[in-house]
């Protein structure tokens, strides 16, 4: 008989399974690979938008495209905040399933979707009415209006930000990833059709690539409460009436998913202070570079981003059910395949370097930019096989409930690693713009064998003991 989940409250045991749930707790490599695949094709349209939004601001010229890039690190802080929670309620659901506590699954997505409601209201007002002074603090300097204007848009959209991350951690957490493809994909495509009517046929120029954003969240977060609140066909129930407030469950989620936020607010960090590196080297045209090249990056570990994502369900329903052989293959399934492809896109990358730095520089003032781009994308090529060891350690442990462990090798990674070595490059070593670059390369390489073999160690233990 499968044991219980000991972080679980008392619960029914569930009756009957959805294709996803049967799927969570059968054959984890079979799992992982069916999970991700829809998650690669809705991340891939999402990283999509991201690039042809950076294509149409960049016709507006290299202000605007910098502009963005001082916004970025604070957009990422509420994107880590989504994810962050999103992770922990993850985690809690896809444990309590797999422990065959429905009860408490239903219970802690309420919870998840509460903590969204009070974060919404306590910071999107401070946070709309302070971007200038921050964007100021960050070194925005003739780009502060520009960064404002496109900032104060994106911060108005919070509540949406958030929700939608929480949704889709619920679907992810019950093995349904298709539907998230879904909205995930549809809100892409929105975006794209948005973008350009907004930005160009409107007249609104960088604040019209931020109202693109808001309102494509708005069609998202329509749908998903229509599947939630009115159809009601998922295995997971949010019912506000069968709602029982639960200081473990807040615990639970906070547990992964305060450290899971704070991850994404060092890498914001991290953002920040790399740009400010790249200030001090080469002025705010290299923050431009970077901000489009990282883009490109960003695209390309997609699919590496959306393996660990789903090895997070799968991961939490085998502990939740106490099945802790079931987490090494998942470990070291998930980080093979996730080095095979990254190996594949880095030469795709360094092959098609400069032919994907031109789709950022057809304006006549950026053009020159383009060796640069090129550049810096040859370079990240060595950064992606390292990735994935350290993804897919960090979401077994947000999987198994330890927060705190991924929190601290994400502090290894982007503050000891990766920032000491960009710092040494760029400024102590006199390597400047290019010196950064590697430096980030450097400490990934390390951050990623700390973390991997961390979670081995972790894994071992667990068997031993279990």
């Amino acid at each position: 008989m499968t044991e219980r989940d000991p972080g679980s409250p008392p619960g029914p045991v569930a009756t009957g399974m959805t294709e996803g749930v049967s799927l969570l707790m059968g054959d984890p490599k079979k799992a992982i690979i069916k999970l991700s695949g829809p998650m690669i094709i809705a991340m891939f349209l999402m990283s999509t938008y991201n690039i042809v939004n950076a294509i149409w601001v960049a016709g507006l010229g290299f202000d605007a495209l910098a502009a963005v890039g001082f916004i970025t690190p604070l957009f990422m802080i509420l994107i880590g905040m989504g994810n962050g929670l999103g992770a922990g309620v993850a985690s809690v659901i896809s444990r309590r399933i797999g422990a065959k506590d429905k009860t408490g699954a239903d219970n802690a997505a309420v919870h998840g979707l509460l903590i969204t409601v009070v974060l919404s209201a306590v910071l999107t007002i401070p946070l709309v009415l302070l971007t200038g002074p921050i964007v100021t603090l960050f070194g925005a300097g003739d780009t502060v209006g520009l960064a404002t204007e496109y900032g104060q848009v994106i911060f108005l959209g919070m509540f949406l930000i958030l929700f939608t991350n929480i949704a889709y951690a619920i679907l992810r957490a019950e093995g349904d990833t298709k539907r998230a493809m879904y909205v995930m994909g549809a809100s892409s495509i929105l975006n794209l059709i948005l973008d350009p009517l907004l930005i160009y046929t409107a007249g609104m120029g960088i604040a019209g690539a931020a109202w693109g954003m808001i309102i494509s969240l708005i069609a998202v977060t329509a749908i998903l409460a229509h599947w939630f609140f009115v159809k009601k066909d998922t295995y997971v129930t949010i019912s506000f009436k069968a709602f029982s407030w639960d200081k473990k469950t807040i615990r639970d989620i906070l547990g992964v998913g305060l450290p899971g936020s704070v991850e994404f607010f060092l890498m914001a960090a991290l953002s920040i202070f790399i740009n400010g590196l790249l200030v001090a080297t080469a002025g705010t045209d290299a923050v431009a570079v970077y901000t489009a090249g990282w883009r490109v990056v960003f695209f390309a570990i997609i699919p590496l981003v959306a393996i660990g994502t789903s090895a997070i369900s799968v991961a939490g329903a085998a502990y939740g059910a106490r099945q802790f052989l079931k987490l090494r293959i998942i470990h070291t399934y998930s980080v093979k395949l996730g080095i095979a492809i990254s190996l594949a896109l880095s030469a795709i990358t360094f092959i098609f370097a400069p032919q994907i730095a031109l789709i950022f520089t057809y304006s006549a003032d950026s053009v020159r930019f383009a060796p640069e781009i090129a550049l810096f994308l040859a370079t990240m090529c060595f950064f992606y096989p390292f990735v994935p060891p350290g993804i897919m350690s960090t979401s077994v442990f947000q999987a198994t409930g330890k927060g705190m462990t991924s929190l601290v090798i994400s502090v290894l990674r982007n503050l000891v690693f990766i920032a000491l070595f960009a710092y040494l490059f760029g400024i102590v070593f006199g390597f400047g713009e290019h010196g950064v670059w590697w430096g980030i390369v450097a400490g990934d390489i390390i951050g990623g064998t700390v973390a991997y073999l961390w979670a081995r160690y972790y894994i071992s233990r667990l068997i031993a003991n279990g």
